[in-house]
């Protein structure tokens, strides 16, 4: 099974249909409103951006597993991101990305090391899994590995269908 298989919600509620991004990069990143990494929204959504038309799609999905930094209601996430950041990429549902309720997306995901051999537990909040287009995951990256830094955008780069 891969990533576009797993069922999650949008943040909206509806069914997110990861299916329709069969074909494109997808960048999953668990992500807080209340942490210090929290700007990296705009970098994400710069990417999302300039990426868009070659195929990249990122894929918010909000977690208030660490330090219970994203206490929000979905429509309180929802504005927080549009009038903060400007946010147009999909967001989903709210859900745990550890422990015995790990979502399914992320129990796909975690198996994956990054660059300095973690595999795993998710450490923080904005850590950033590359899936191919195919549904295969291709990278992990460490939460403070910003959107543009050059190792990110390199991997994205070599993935993208068009």
């Amino acid at each position: 099974m891969s990533v576009f298989d797993v069922e999650i919600s949008a943040l909206t509620g509806e069914p997110a249909n990861l299916g329709q991004h069969r074909g494109n990069a997808v960048l999953v990143v668990n992500v807080a409103s209340q942490c210090g990494l929290t700007p990296q929204y705009a970098g994400l959504q710069a990417l999302a951006e300039a990426y868009a038309d070659r195929g990249l799609v990122v894929l918010g999905v909000p977690c208030n597993q660490f330090g219970s930094q994203e206490p929000g209601t979905a429509t309180e996430i929802a504005e927080f991101c549009e009038s903060g950041y400007g946010v147009t990429f999909p967001l989903t549902e709210k859900v745990e990305v550890n422990g015995a309720g790990r979502h399914p997306l992320y129990a796909g995901l975690v198996g994956t090391a990054d660059a300095d051999g973690h595999s795993g537990d998710i450490r923080w909040n904005f850590e950033k899994f590359l899936v191919s287009p195919d549904g295969a995951v291709a990278g992990r990256f460490h939460p403070r590995v910003e959107p543009q830094a050059p190792e990110l955008t390199t991997a994205i780069e070599k993935l993208l269908p068009r």
